[in-house]
C-alpha cells in the first residue's frame, strides 16, 4: 500500500483481497509507518482505542520513524478498509503497509 491508499480501485481491489484470504470475522494486523511524532503516534492509536487492539511501537534505528502494528479482530472487509480511510483522513504523513 501506498500514502494514503485513497482510490476507489485500490479499496475495491483490497476488499477482493480480503474476502478471498480469510474468514469472517478474523485477527486482521495493520501496519503503518510515521515520523516518529508523539501527537501523531497518540492520533493513530485513538483511532483503534475501545476495540481491545494490541499495540506495537517501534522506533526505527536513528528514532526518525515509529513502526506501528495494530492487532485486532476485525467484523468483515468493510471494517477494515474503514479504518485504513480513517487514519488517512486523520493522520497526515502516515505509510500503511
Amino acid at each position: 500500500m501506498s500514502t494514503p491508499p485513497n482510490s476507489e480501485e485500490f479499496y475495491k481491489k483490497l476488499k477482493e483481497q480480503l474476502h478471498e484470504t480469510a474468514s469472517w470475522p478474523t485477527e486482521y494486523l495493520y501496519k503503518f509507518i510515521i515520523k516518529t511524532d508523539v501527537e501523531k503516534i497518540t492520533k493513530l492509536e485513538a483511532i483503534f482505542d475501545n476495540m481491545g487492539a494490541v499495540i506495537r511501537t517501534t522506533e526505527s534505528k536513528n528514532g526518525k520513524y515509529t513502526s506501528v502494528s495494530i492487532n485486532l479482530l476485525m467484523p468483515n472487509p468493510d471494517a477494515v478498509i474503514e479504518k485504513y480511510k480513517e487514519v488517512a483522513e486523520k493522520v497526515e504523513g502516515v505509510i500503511s503497509l
